[in-house]
């Protein structure tokens, strides 16, 4: 199975690394606009730095990682669709729901493999919690509480183009709501703030979110984020049902714990998401692959699950604005 990544930068680089790890998997050819980025990773992995057009034309390649940036997501799936590519897309296709529902009608109609980066669903923990639910641990679900903080702000270079908090960070965790609530959202209530860096707001972003989803049942979901904390990268998810409540806790180097006389000290959360998510991050890709050797073009998470966290991270958005919960 021959490959094409798109995108030779800091995920590039991962999803590379990954493919190489894989079994009768091949990366053939890696493009970027940065051609020197593209010919030194190439280099590494035994690949070629070639243009798009090389690339899609080349009837030996059966997928695509799509890595670059967001901006060129939606142009690249629309390409490879029409060349007859398995599709693996970073989140979020595009910034534009028009622009997505385009891309995901061209993905039907080309019958194509398209899944989409939402990473943290093939977590070991999250993945164990998932199944917990489906088990019927907690009964019937009431709340759910998803914490999901950085150690630090991003550039502010990244920020210019990466559509705001709600659309570039949340989003994960929207995507997330709707898999563990099992029932799509049908009102969002968002509030947040700029206090941890004033650049930010600068830019018209916010760096402390809250967000509240609620279901036509009734299930309600609780959404943290911020920008910034001082103990590391913090990931951490609740589940609470009429039978019992699930927990997802933080991921630490060791599981050492020192008890004494002046407390209880246990270490920090891993300090970055390439670190929490890298078992997430190379079994997506497994799981891209065995979809694409299986045939499998409704494997998930697909185009249209990138559709809906998208919709709703806009309704966050929209509710920020006007300050009142936005009906879907």
């Amino acid at each position: 199975m021959n490959l094409a990544l798109f995108g030779a930068g800091r995920i590039g680089k991962i999803h590379a690394n990954n493919v190489a790890v894989l079994a009768n998997v091949n990366l053939k050819y890696i493009i970027d606009v940065d051609h020197a980025s593209a010919e030194t990773l190439a280099k590494r992995y035994q690949a070629k730095s070639v243009d798009t057009t090389t690339a899609l034309h080349d009837h030996s390649i059966n997928g695509v990682i799509i890595a670059s940036p967001t901006n060129t997501h939606a142009n690249l799936i629309v390409q490879a669709a029409l060349a007859n590519k398995a599709i693996f897309c970073e989140k979020p296709i595009d910034l534009s729901i028009e622009r997505v529902k385009e891309c995901l009608q061209i993905i039907q109609q080309q019958d194509a493999l398209c899944v989409i980066g939402f990473n943290r669903r093939f977590d070991p923990q999250f993945t164990q919690l998932k199944q917990a639910i489906n088990q019927g641990k907690v009964g019937q679900i009431q709340q759910i509480c998803i914490t999901s903080r950085d150690p630090s702000p991003p550039p502010i270079e990244y920020i210019t183009h990466s559509g705001g908090i709600f659309r570039d960070m949340m989003i994960h965790d929207l995507d997330m709501a709707r898999w563990l609530l099992d029932e799509e959202p049908c009102e969002v209530y968002a509030n947040a703030s700029c206090i941890i860096d004033p650049a930010l707001g600068d830019q018209g972003d916010v760096d402390s979110a809250m967000v509240i989803l609620k279901t036509p049942s009734g299930k309600l979901c609780q959404i943290s984020n911020s920008r910034a904390t001082t103990y590391g990268y913090d990931q951490r998810i609740e589940v609470l049902g009429n039978r019992g409540m699930l927990q997802a806790n933080n991921n630490t180097a060791t599981n050492l714990c020192f008890s004494g006389d002046t407390g209880v000290i246990h270490e920090k959360p891993l300090h970055f998401f390439l670190e929490r998510y890298a078992d997430a991050y190379r079994l997506e890709l497994a799981h891209f692959v065995h979809a694409l050797q299986e045939k499998n073009i409704s494997s998930t998470p697909n185009a249209y699950d990138g559709l809906q966290a998208l919709k709703l991270a806009n309704a966050a958005l929209i509710s920020l604005k006007k300050n009142v919960a936005v009906k879907l």
